[in-house]
């Protein structure tokens, strides 16, 4: 498979970066580290007029932490993620995820953290050569009118799998989109359309530049869980990322969100509060909100990510329990 042919730009700085995006929006894809974006140009599900590299934007490459919070930068590797003291203590959900993103080389050299947030959705369905998309009718997400992971679908229902998103979102992460002519700093949970076709609601001339994440205290843990065939190799068919922040020994407040079983990551509400005021110790508690994360996911769940669909919402409960006993403490 061979690339489409672009024009490759390559800005010296973060001002000229935004001065390209301003002058082509819709015509230029950014490159950081080109594990999910070469590999849809090669599959012609991208052909872009222009291909922006973020390369000499080391400025953007940084974890840096204040009082109040931790801000890490969009180019941030997913090894310098792992291999930082203060997100290992503090933020282990992220420590977790950015762990089993891909193989140490990718974690290394390509995979970066704002790459990861803004990979596309997948389907098996369309996630395909374009020989091989070729012998039918084009999906919603590839122009077309039919969705082949949901009969009948009105809508794209392509699946969000990126890991670093769940994580972050539980730990209450925001983001800053830079461009131009300025910035605006949203939840990351908002950042997700829930529109597989258009996942996302950054602009065309926006560039995810950091993210922030509010400074965890003492008694606030959080654990990341995902499942996969080839463990790191594949993307992830289901996972889970929780926060929990406990006084004496009874949680105060819990966020649960799953990933890999809709168009965006799930942050479930309804599972969270059930574990308001319960012990750290309280299994059962535990139990039962996985149970509802599960049954909630799976109203969102189609069949396009490699498995069935009744495998998928059985580990989501796993995932989840695991995720909440690990931030608890819970040896098993």
């Amino acid at each position: 498979m061979r690339l489409p042919r672009f024009e490759y730009l390559e800005p010296d700085d973060l001002t000229q970066a935004l001065d390209m995006l301003a002058s082509h929006k819709e015509d230029v894809k950014i490159i950081a580290g080109g594990t999910d974006l070469l590999v849809r140009m090669k599959n012609q599900l991208l052909t872009p007029a222009f291909v922006m590299s973020m390369k000499q934007l080391s400025g953007l490459s940084y974890i840096k932490n204040h009082d109040d919070t931790l801000t890490i930068g969009a180019k941030t590797t997913l090894a310098d993620i792992v291999d930082s003291d203060d997100i290992q203590e503090g933020y282990t959900a992220l420590a977790q995820a950015a762990e089993r993103v891909g193989a140490e080389t990718i974690q290394h050299h390509r995979g970066t953290i704002s790459g990861n947030i803004l990979q596309d959705t997948r389907c098996i369905h369309y996630n395909q050569s374009r020989f091989h998309r070729s012998g039918r009718q084009p999906c919603h997400k590839d122009g077309g009118k039919i969705c082949y992971a949901r009969d009948e679908g009105d809508r794209c229902y392509s699946t969000y799998q990126g890991d670093m998103a769940p994580a972050l979102i539980a730990l209450e992460a925001k983001v800053v989109l830079s461009k131009k002519d300025g910035k605006r700093t949203i939840n990351l949970s908002d950042l997700f359309t829930s529109d597989g076709f258009h996942p996302f609601s950054i602009e065309p001339d926006e560039l995810l530049t950091e993210i922030i994440l509010p400074k965890q205290k003492n008694n606030s843990k959080s654990a990341y869980q995902r499942l996969s065939y080839r463990s790191a190799i594949d993307y992830p068919i289901t996972s889970a990322g929780v926060m929990i922040n406990s006084k004496a020994e009874k949680i105060k407040k819990a966020r649960i969100v799953v990933g890999s079983m809709s168009r965006a990551p799930l942050f479930m509400v309804k599972a969270s509060e059930t574990l308001a005021e319960k012990s750290l110790t309280d299994i059962d508690a535990f139990k039962e909100a996985a149970g509802i994360a599960m049954d909630n996911a799976g109203t969102f769940a189609v069949h396009n990510a490699g498995s069935t669909l009744e495998y998928r919402c059985d580990m989501t409960f796993v995932m989840v329990l695991k995720a909440l006993e690990q931030a608890a403490g819970i040896e098993k």
